[in-house]
């Protein structure tokens, strides 16, 4: 037997590991079975290529939990070490095997799947062990090895007993970490980092349900037996290539990842590349609703079938994140904890990548078949949108592919749009003056009141809108959108033909005159317009301009630099002059009467608006019937 000192830069690392390297204690066993991995696949390489003389067969990874005698095994069927391999790795901390065996076969080995590029890797383990052992014997023909530590840089090596080629680590579980010697939750980690590793792992059995012998009576159980319960897929979907998959494999696979959404995915992209860097994925559009938030951290990021993370911040365009899937990838540079991804440029090559990718799927989508990318818009809108805002090379790309659906159910492409409404919807200026709502029922009265002039009116609801018009009136020339509420519809499309008032400038200003003293609100800007005597007596809009700088301020944007998110509501009340009820306003002698009219005319503009609520409508409601009785 012999004992020595780890060699280590500082007096004792193992504190140091257990406080500050892994901040999340859960990932020991992530680490020590990604160990495992590596030493089965590190032997299927020298296998093949000659170099090891031995069966490799059919190895498998196994945990084992010892809740009385307060231990874990974690047992492979890899490799193995000799005493000599076990001072070098394991005593000399932060030299990687992995990495020394990826320099010395680095023509054969890149697509092996070797995961440890972090030498520190192991010593995880004393995050939630109070003594680690090891039990090693190497493929070569030499004696196993048994290796000690109870957590100080001391350790004891001497030789094993073991027959088996393999490697065993016992952790010997610390009072403050008991939670792992449950089953469920060791289930719990096994299903979360290591469902799609590349070598099955076995945790334990369960009973498989046996199909019934020919003879057997109907009243008669089926028969059972107890199997090996292998907790991961070692050949997911995402490592196939896409010409192997059918459509049936694909949602198989997305309610193997989530097993708990009910609903299909709306379609999927299968990312595969292996130059200038190497990486595979499936990603799926779900259904999706209006929230920027609710969807996110639905990817899961993977380094060669190990997970790693579903923060895929930097990896993934922001504006994907709210897609779901998997993405792996050897390159993507992390950390000595694998779980935060470093600064590099490999990580912008492989964002660009999927940017390009999801363009792609989605321009293909719509010229295969237009009418069921029509009927899957509403689901996947927001994705496109927020990408056209984010992303230039994607809003280049999604200007041929990114619909503009009118009230009526209607689709446009923005070039469509154009051709159909440049007609009747250039102003004065020749400016493209695109009408759009956001409510249809909220806004139905203006709609209508577009529609009977002729007028196409889009329906644009989603919470960046106002951020999407910004970009497309700065990157389209001549053309300008328009709420339907923001103005009446006369002065919507600006014309060269002006209506003449049938009030004269003193009759206008007797009218506002009455109109200020009877509204006491500073909500309302009074405007009195003549417009055609059939269009409303009193409309209610708000400026383009200020609501929009309102909303964007509100989904974090452009508005807050004028203060305007926290501005009160402001709206105009455009009161038709020509209107036969206006004239009636202006004559009527009686004040309480004079009174009851502007209060009911402007109660009606704020019914249609929608602004006609709790106390307000109450009184509207008691004013109605007194005068109908």
């Amino acid at each position: 037997m012999s004992q020595g000192k780890i060699n280590v830069s500082v007096e004792n690392i193992f504190p140091l590991i257990k406080k500050f390297l892994y901040s999340d204690h859960e990932i020991f066993l992530r680490e020590l079975i990604s160990n495992a991995t590596d030493a089965t696949l590190k032997l299927k390489h020298l296998t093949s290529i000659g170099e090891a003389k031995v069966e490799y067969g059919n190895p498998r990874i196994e945990i084992k939990v010892d809740k009385e005698g307060k231990k874990i095994h974690i047992i492979d069927q890899g490799l193995g070490m000799t005493s000599d391999e076990v001072e070098k790795y394991i005593n000399q901390v932060a030299f990687s095997g992995a990495e020394e065996f990826l320099n010395k076969y680095e023509d054969g080995a890149k697509d092996t799947g070797i995961i440890g590029h972090f030498g520190l890797g192991f010593y995880s383990a004393f995050m939630v062990a109070e003594k680690v052992e090891i039990i090693t014997k190497s493929f070569k023909d030499e004696p196993a090895a048994h290796w000690s530590c109870d957590g100080s840089p001391n350790f004891t090596l001497e030789e094993s007993k073991k027959e088996d080629r393999g490697t065993e680590i016992i952790l010997h579980i610390a009072e403050d970490s008991t939670e792992f010697l449950e089953d469920s939750r060791i289930t719990e980690l096994l299903n979360k980092y290591n469902k799609f590793m590349p070598v099955p792992i076995k945790f334990g059995t369960k009973t498989e349900t046996l199909p019934k012998p020919e003879d057997a009576k109907e009243e008669d159980e089926a028969p059972t037996q107890e199997v090996d319960n292998i907790i991961n897929n070692p050949n997911p979907a995402w490592t196939k290539q896409p010409a192997d998959l059918k459509e049936e494999d694909y949602k198989g696979f997305y309610r193997e990842l989530y097993p708990m959404q009910f609903e299909e995915p709306l379609f999927h992209i299968h990312l595969n590349v292996d130059y200038p860097f190497n990486l595979t994925g499936i990603l799926y559009f779900p259904k999706l609703t209006n929230d920027l938030n609710v969807q996110k951290d639905k990817i899961q990021l993977y380094q060669n079938q190990v997970f790693v993370t579903d923060n895929v911040e930097g990896i993934v365009p922001e504006f994907l994140t709210m897609l779901r899937g998997v993405i792996d990838s050897p390159d993507i540079p992390l950390n000595v904890s694998r779980s935060y991804l470093q600064a590099d440029g490999a990580v912008k090559k492989i964002s660009s990548y999927i940017t390009r990718k999801v363009a792609d799927k989605l321009s293909s989508l719509f010229k295969n078949n237009r009418e069921d990318f029509e009927a899957k818009w509403n689901d996947i809108k927001i994705v496109i949108e927020y990408g056209m805002l984010s992303e230039d090379k994607f809003f280049d790309k999604a200007d041929k592919f990114a619909l503009y659906p009118t009230v009526d159910g209607s689709f446009f492409t923005f070039e469509e749009l154009q051709e159909k409404i440049k007609a009747n919807q250039t102003d004065k200026d020749d400016k493209l003056v695109i009408l759009y709502a956001s409510d249809k029922e909220a806004q139905h009265s203006y709609i209508e009141a577009a529609k009977t002039k002729g007028y196409e009116v889009l329906l644009m609801d989603s919470p960046i809108i106002a951020h999407l018009m910004q970009k497309l009136e700065g990157s389209k020339e001549n053309i300008t959108f328009v709420r339907v509420d923001s103005d009446h519809v006369d002065n919507l499309i600006k014309k060269e033909e002006n209506q003449i008032s049938k009030l004269s400038d003193e009759e206008k200003e007797t009218l506002k005159t009455d109109l200020e003293k009877t509204i006491e609100s500073k909500s309302y800007t009074i405007q009195l317009e003549a417009m055609d005597s059939s269009a409303s007596p009193f409309i209610i809009t708000e400026p383009e301009f200020m609501r929009r700088m309102k909303e964007m301020q509100q989904t974090g944007g452009g508005g807050g630099m004028f203060g305007m998110g926290n501005m009160p509501e402001i709206y105009n009340l455009v009161v038709n002059t020509n209107h036969e009820l206006v004239s009636e306003i202006l004559n009527t002698k009686t004040a309480k009467k004079k009174e009851r009219l502007i209060n009911q005319s402007l109660d009606l503009a704020k019914l249609s608006k929608g602004l006609l609520k709790g106390a307000e409508l109450t009184e509207f409601i008691k004013r109605s019937y007194d005068m109908v009785k």
